[in-house]
């Protein structure tokens, strides 16, 4: 199996398609966003007539209003793996979601069910004082809230729901609960554009994403009835035409925020899969990391 990852506009989609054209896969998405269904111009999903009628899967896989975890990830991706292993042809995942590549490989630990009530009073708790949740999973569990940032809520809500509801800290269960993917030696490229370069081409492709309909892309959505809180409405891009659309912001200023954290979204990617182990990291753009990418997949598959 191979793996391609690296942060948004970094390459990925075209080099899972290069890979897979030449060595006979087909491409498994690992990307948070795309498995929504609708969601096309601000997610960057390649369109059909430009996959070269290689499969691609887990796109298109849940609706805007459905709750789509890591684990159901892992489970889907799984099972599209070793369909693509019995047809006799290379799986190549693609896609900058680190969290769901980790969850693909190494397992997540089997943790109590939602408990709605539970997180209504931890999100009450939270809007009556900012932080308090991260102070109490630090009390709880101080190793997993050493990982996670205060900022980020729903994780800290899903740590604290599975030290309440077991009584036992989460960071115990994942050591000891990881059920970690059998039976594939996985290749995993990094894409590593030079910074500066990449910046720049992110800010081009969220330009040009606004003039190429992204607007109207929300406002269809949200005629057949989904609402404007929806998870995926909270992405880059997504968030900013909402916003456009309530009259909260200007096109320019839409633009401007879209494209600042989308920057800041790619370096927290590289921040992230910097810490993944057995990265192989490809510099550059374009021709000259396909190549080297290819000859690297060309090795590994001769052993």
């Amino acid at each position: 199996m191979v793996a391609v990852a690296g942060p948004t506009g970094s390459g990925k989609s075209g080099l899972a398609l290069a890979i897979a054209e030449t060595f006979g896969g087909e491409v498994v998405n690992c990307d948070s966003l795309q498995v929504y269904r609708y969601f096309d111009i601000g997610t960057a999903k390649l369109p059909l007539e430009d996959r070269r009628g290689i499969p691609h899967h887990l796109m298109d896989v849940a609706n805007p209003d459905e709750l789509f975890t890591a684990g159901e990830y892992a489970r889907l991706a799984r099972a599209a793996i070793a369909g693509i292993s019995d047809r006799g042809r290379l799986p190549v995942i693609a896609g900058g979601t680190g969290f769901y590549l980790r969850a693909l490989l190494d397992g997540l630990f089997e943790g109590p069910e939602r408990d709605q009530p539970l997180r209504d009073r931890l999100a009450s708790r939270e809007a009556r004082r900012t932080g308090s949740l991260h102070r109490l999973l630090r009390r709880f569990d101080p190793e997993s809230a050493a990982k996670i940032h205060a900022n980020d809520t729903p994780k800290v809500t899903r740590a604290l729901e599975v030290c309440l509801v077991t009584r036992r800290p989460v960071s115990q269960m994942y050591r000891e609960g990881r059920d970690a993917l059998r039976g594939y030696r996985t290749l995993k490229i990094g894409l590593a554009p030079d910074r500066d370069l990449l910046y720049e081409t992110l800010d081009a492709r969220c330009a040009a994403m606004f003039r190429g309909g992204l607007v109207d892309e929300v406002k269809g959505i949200l005629a057949m009835g989904y609402a404007a809180n929806c998870k995926p409405f909270e992405s880059h891009g997504y968030k900013q035409a909402v916003q456009l659309l309530n009259g909260e912001l200007s096109l320019k200023d839409a633009v401007f925020y879209a494209q600042r954290n989308t920057r800041n979204y790619a370096k927290r990617q590289m921040t992230w899969f910097r810490k993944e182990a057995g990265m192989v990291w490809i510099k550059g753009f374009g021709e000259g990391a396909e190549r080297g990418a290819l000859e690297m997949v060309r090795n590994f598959l001769g052993g």
